[in-house]
């Protein structure tokens, strides 16, 4: 478990981007929208199986701020008023290893709903 513990998290504002890196030395770039899209807040994610959120118009959107949970997670207060996602440091490493697979469904399902990301 130590090896998931964050060693640097940097908030770059101009790409929107939040940059991680782990003490057993893997690093992601985050995009602020990915990690809005996959919040694992229940808004998000639903109480359930099925009972997802897809989320819309999130191109833009900003990490105003980014609170520590304890020792074991951040939590972003997004620029749209979303602010209720715990991102523990596993979920951070599981969407960083899964980024190209989850940003390809994501967009799928968008495409599905005939909706946007603007």
């Amino acid at each position: 478990m130590s090896e998931r513990l964050p060693t640097l998290i940097t908030l770059h504002q101009k790409s929107r981007v939040l940059e991680i890196a782990f003490a057993e030395g893997r690093s992601f770039r985050l995009p602020y929208e990915y990690l809005r899209v996959y919040s694992p807040s229940a808004e998000v994610k639903g109480h359930g199986p099925g009972q997802e959120v897809l989320q819309t118009g999130k191109r833009n959107v900003e990490i105003r701020s980014l609170e520590p949970v304890g020792s074991y997670a951040v939590q972003p207060v997004f620029s749209d008023g979303h602010s209720t996602g715990i991102y523990s440091w596993d979920y951070l490493y599981e969407l960083g290893e899964n980024q190209e697979k989850l940003w390809a469904q994501y967009l799928a399902k968008l495409a599905e709903a005939g909706a946007s990301r603007d």
